[in-house]
């Protein structure tokens, strides 16, 4: 009985260490929730029920009934977006491996019948695999630590998100200003062709000056077409982002982009400062910290690859019951497992470089952010306040020639699309500028997805008929 006794008392053992791998009452979501508050001051909601799900559709519906801000588009985006909700869903599957490796292996039973002669024979076997026992409470450490990461990833996929349903938002509204002002381009031209082919009918304007009007309607007319076609692709890929179909895809946005700040702000010592709370960094260290510890794991578990405890019970009809147990140990006389240590050393030397180039790149990418933020600021700030206000006096100044039939209506027309052209490389570095503010926020935190910016240029002079 001394045998039952101690083996009875192992399973009790056993199944107290057991007691502490369990599911948490969030999932691990609250981290997740934490970063949205901490970073974004936004509300995320994982839908695992039917009572979320209606919670996050009531939501859509309320914030869809006003014109969307920025913010509002990214509440929406991060309440909406099912591959953010897909991301969730993987804290589910990492917890689950989480607490399976803190579950104990299930024993193994054994029962078997001999016969011989008059003599049976009944042999029982409880068997437990003592090398996962003892493995247990590293690999449950390492399943810790891994769904720790898996946090912060997710985390660093949801500001992703917000980052990229931002520079969505402000290419959208710019591209529906500049829609309203290819337009307005697209008028003038057409005005100053129709006189052109008058003045030609009555032998007033040459065939040459003629060709011009029309060539800059013909362009305009292109550039209109241009501007509806980059309406259309930056509204859909809005819509993608915020999770948008059907009626919802009509959605409002508003007539401007936000104004241009006074001036940009100021950061001491960006690189710092991305060190410290980059998400992507803080990932990978914990990946390396991981894998030591599974290096660790590798070294320890070397010569123990198969180690089982059985309690067996032998009986049969002529003999007394035999009782007693056995220990089974894989020997190691072809595979000392020197590869599966290899293997972890090389893993840990390959996550250790991954980190100091996470850190390079991130130095990197925050610096460039910084700069991209600063000249982008420094271009709409001299399109605001030198190249507007110039357009504006000659605009007067041509107004006053025209009055005083100085020069002629194409002049007149001529300067109106020049200037109209002028607000659109605003416009244009006005977006350009909180694109680049975006950029630097996600840097701050994570690998930015820089923008490819094209230069706003000025408008050019332009030849007009007399």
């Amino acid at each position: 009985m001394s045998a039952y006794l101690r083996l009875g008392g192992l399973c009790a053992g056993l199944v107290l260490l057991a007691g502490c791998a369990r599911f948490s009452d969030d999932g691990g979501f609250a981290a997740v929730q934490q970063a949205s508050q901490q970073h974004l001051d936004k509300e995320v909601v994982w839908a695992r029920d039917e009572a979320g799900q209606g919670a996050i559709a009531q939501r859509v519906s309320e914030l869809l009934v006003a014109p969307l801000d920025v913010e509002a588009a990214v509440q929406l985006a991060l309440l909406n977006n099912r591959g953010l909700q897909a991301r969730f869903d993987e804290l589910g599957i990492g917890e689950a491996e989480r607490v399976q490796a803190g579950r104990l292996p299930n024993p193994g039973f054994s029962f078997g019948r001999m016969e011989k002669g008059s003599e049976v024979e009944y042999e029982r076997g409880l068997h437990f695999n003592l090398a996962r026992l003892i493995a247990m409470p590293m690999v449950a450490g390492i399943e810790a630590q891994r769904f720790e990461q898996l946090q912060r990833q997710t985390s660093l996929a949801l500001l992703e998100l917000a980052s990229q349903t931002r520079k969505a938002w402000y290419s959208a509204v710019a591209a529906e200003e500049h829609l309203v002002y290819a337009r307005q381009v697209q008028e003038a031209a057409e005005i100053g062709a129709e006189l052109a082919r008058r003045l030609a009918a009555v032998g007033n304007f040459s065939k040459l000056q003629q060709a011009q009007q029309q060539s800059f309607y013909a362009e305009a007319a292109l550039s209109l077409l241009h501007a509806e076609q980059a309406r259309v692709r930056s509204r859909e890929q809005l819509s993608r982002l915020l999770g948008l179909w059907g009626e919802q895809v009509a959605f409002q946005l508003p007539e401007r982009l936000p104004e241009l700040t006074k001036v940009a702000e100021a950061q001491e010592d960006v690189e710092r400062l991305a060190m410290a709370q980059r998400l992507d960094i803080q990932a990978v260290r914990l990946d390396a910290e991981r894998l030591a510890r599974n290096l660790g794991l590798s070294r320890t578990t070397r010569f123990i690859n198969v180690l089982e405890l059985g309690v067996a019970s032998n009986r049969s009809n002529e003999e007394p019951t035999q009782r007693g147990y056995e220990i089974s140990v894989e020997l190691p006389l072809f595979d000392w497992s020197g590869a599966k240590v290899a293997r972890a050393e090389a893993q840990y030397r390959q996550a250790l470089n991954r980190a100091a180039e996470t850190a390079i790149n991130a130095r990197s990418q925050v610096r460039e952010a910084y700069l991209g933020y600063r000249v982008a600021h420094d271009i709409a700030r001299h399109y605001r306040d030198e190249l507007l206000p110039l357009r504006a006096r000659i605009a007067e100044e041509q107004l006053l020639q025209y009055n005083g039939m100085f020069i002629s209506t194409f002049d007149l027309l001529a300067d109106a699309r020049r200037q109209v052209q002028t607000v659109q490389g605003y416009l244009q570095a006005q977006r350009d500028f909180w694109i680049a503010k975006t950029d630097l926020d996600m840097a701050l935190l994570g690998t930015p997805s820089f923008s490819s910016i094209t230069p706003a240029a000025a408008a050019t002079d332009e030849p007009a008929g007399h």
